[in-house]
C-alpha cells in the first residue's frame, strides 16, 4: 500500500509528457473503462487462486509477500513509465490478485463473512464516489487535488514509518488497533481512499477530451485498480477492527 502512488502521478504533467497524436489512436472513456474490466478481472481470478490454495493447506505467506513486493515494483515502473502500462498493468494486476487472495482468505479464518463484507462495501463506496463526481457534488479542482495528494502522501509515510519501526519491534500507537481512535484512523483513511477515485474519474475524462495516446486507457485502468485496491484493503482492516471488539 505504501506504493500505491498510482493516483498522485495522475495528473496534468502526465499528458504532458505524452503529448497529442493527431491522426493515431487516442484515449477514450470507453476504451478506459474496457480495459478497466480486463484488469479487474485478471484481479479476482488470481484472487479465487490464492483464495483456493490457502483453504487447500498451501503456506500463502510467500505467495502474499510475493505479490506484495511485485505489485509495489510494477505499480512504480508504471507510475514513472506510463508508455509500460499496456504491458505491465496486466501482470500487476495479477501479482495484487494473488496478494489479495491471501489476505482475503487469513481475514475470512479468522472473521467468517467479512471479505463478502469488504467487497460489497468497496463497490457500493465506488459506484456511490461515481455519483458524487458525474452530479459535481466534488469536483476536481487544484486545491482539491493538491490537498488530497498530501493526506494520501502523509497516509503512506505513516505507512511506511510504520513498516520500517516494525522491523525493530516498535508498533506506531492505534494505527493496527481496535480502540475508538484506531478505528477512527481508519475510517479517515477510507474516506481518503475513496476521495481518489475523483482524481480517477477526473484524470480519464481529462485524457480523453486531450486526445492522450491509446495506451494511456491502460494508465488511466491502472489507477482506478490501484485506488480500488487500496480503498478494499482499508475497509477490510476496518472491519476486522470492528469485529475484534465484539
Amino acid at each position: 500500500m505504501i506504493g500505491r502512488s498510482g493516483n498522485p502521478t495522475l495528473n496534468e504533467k502526465t499528458f504532458e509528457k505524452t503529448g497529442h497524436y493527431n491522426g493515431q489512436e487516442t484515449m477514450t472513456i470507453g476504451g478506459t473503462v474496457n480495459k478497466s474490466f480486463m484488469l479487474l478481472a485478471l484481479l479476482i481470478g488470481a484472487a479465487v487462486v490464492s483464495w483456493v490454495m490457502f483453504f487447500n493447506g498451501y503456506d500463502m505467506y510467500p505467495y502474499m509477500i510475493g505479490g506484495a513486493i511485485g505489485a509495489l515494483v510494477l505499480a512504480l515502473i508504471i507510475s514513472f513509465k506510463p508508455t509500460t502500462a499496456p504491458f505491465l498493468a496486466p501482470i500487476y494486476a495479477i501479482a495484487e490478485g494473488f496478494f489479495l487472495g491471501a489476505l482475503s482468505a487469513a481475514y475470512e479464518s479468522l472473521y467468517y463473512g467479512i471479505t463478502m463484507q469488504a467487497a460489497l462495501l468497496t463497490m457500493c463506496v465506488f459506484l456511490a464516489m461515481l455519483l458524487v463526481y458525474k452530479t459535481g457534488l466534488v469536483k476536481a479542482s487544484a486545491g482539491f487535488k493538491k490537498g488530497l495528494f498530501a493526506a494520501t502522501a502523509g497516509i503512506a509515510l505513516v505507512y511506511l514509518l510504520s513498516f520500517i519501526l516494525g522491523l525493530f519491534g516498535v508498533t506506531v500507537p492505534y494505527l493496527h488497533d481496535s480502540t475508538p481512535i484506531g478505528i477512527g484512523i481508519s475510517v479517515v483513511i477510507v474516506i481518503i481512499a475513496a476521495l481518489n477515485f475523483v482524481l480517477d474519474f477526473n484524470f480519464i475524462e481529462e485524457g480523453a477530451r486531450q486526445g492522450a495516446p491509446k495506451y494511456m486507457e491502460w494508465y488511466g485502468s491502472f489507477g482506478l485498480l490501484v485506488t480500488l485496491v487500496w480503498l478494499y484493503v482499508e475497509i477490510i482492516r476496518l472491519l476486522s477492527k470492528l469485529a475484534s471488539r465484539d
